[in-house]
């Protein structure tokens, strides 16, 4: 393994700082480094590399390292949706689900993964679909969460999953999330976690206006759409993690379902549960027998 991409959180003088140490180090182990071509900020590091679209990365690279929070990973890996390449995230974010590895260990664990030390898991991703009547607007893809979303007052919207009705809702909107996006916004809505390994999407309702409504757990393969019944002048917007897709129109149809997986490198000793209790700040310790 020696052929190494690297993505950076934008604008960020630390993340710069890093790269360019991070650059030289693989430089030095006789690596071919290639760096995103956006990082304009970051042309002082010492030469050596090749700039290339990260979007061209994935038939390129046999490791990906991306330097920054969740959202710079999130960002990155859905050029690698479908591919085998391993992304490493370093994390210079606050809780950092996705990108685990603490800057002090980047070393030592990209030299491991170089050696061929390396523990992975796959995250699968949600194709979604706009359509307007017969007409298929857009579409994108996203590794945490889709999210139906009211721009002013209230919307009203309908779900289905294959075709048959599951409920109907008033409110600010919808979550649907991955098990890897249950520990983001949907988790801040009130939506239960999910374990990595469990195939399933969240469906998380935001602020419904009645109290039956409730988050519910459904199989990863089930196909879902959602229909805006009800919208007011600023009608509502689709979001794929957390940057917007489109504005919608009253009668405007979404379809989501499940997509392609990337592939994430996880520390050899982590511990999901350990690293829920610690990243939560959950409470309690292990009583003394």
């Amino acid at each position: 393994m020696n052929r190494i991409g690297i993505s950076i959180k934008p604008n960020d003088a630390r993340a710069c700082a890093l790269l360019c140490e991070l650059q030289g180090w693989l430089i030095e182990r006789q690596c071919t480094v290639y760096v995103d071509h956006k990082l304009e900020s970051c042309m002082g590091c010492p030469s050596g590399c090749e700039r290339l679209p990260v979007s061209e990365m994935a038939e390129k690279v046999e490791l990906m390292i991306v330097l920054g929070g969740d959202g710079t990973l999130l960002h990155a890996a859905r050029d690698f949706i479908g591919s085998d390449t391993p992304i490493l995230g370093i994390n210079l974010g606050r809780l950092g689900f996705l990108t685990d590895t603490p800057v002090g260990n980047m070393f030592n664990v990209v030299e491991n993964i170089l050696a061929g030390n390396l523990k992975t898991k796959r995250h699968f991703s949600l194709d979604a679909e706009v359509w307007r009547g017969e007409e298929r607007l857009a579409g994108g893809c996203a590794m945490n969460d889709v999210v139906l979303e009211r721009r002013g007052k209230m919307i009203g919207f309908e779900m289905y999953i294959h075709d048959r009705f599951v409920f109907k809702m008033r409110g600010d909107g919808l979550i649907l999330a991955t098990p890897a996006g249950s520990t983001a916004y949907a988790l801040s809505a009130g939506g239960p976690i999910l374990h990595p390994a469990v195939d399933a999407i969240s469906v998380v309702p935001v602020c419904p206006h009645t109290l039956s409504n409730r988050p519910v757990v459904i199989p990863a393969d089930e196909q879902i759409e959602l229909r805006l019944v009800e919208s007011s002048e600023g009608g509502a917007l689709l979001n794929l993690d957390g940057i917007e897709l489109l504005q919608l129109e009253q009668g405007d149809r979404v379809v989501v379902r499940k997509n392609g997986s990337i592939s994430l490198v996880y520390l050899p000793d982590r511990h999901y549960y350990e690293v829920l209790r610690t990243k939560l700040k959950w409470a309690g310790q292990v009583e003394a027998t």
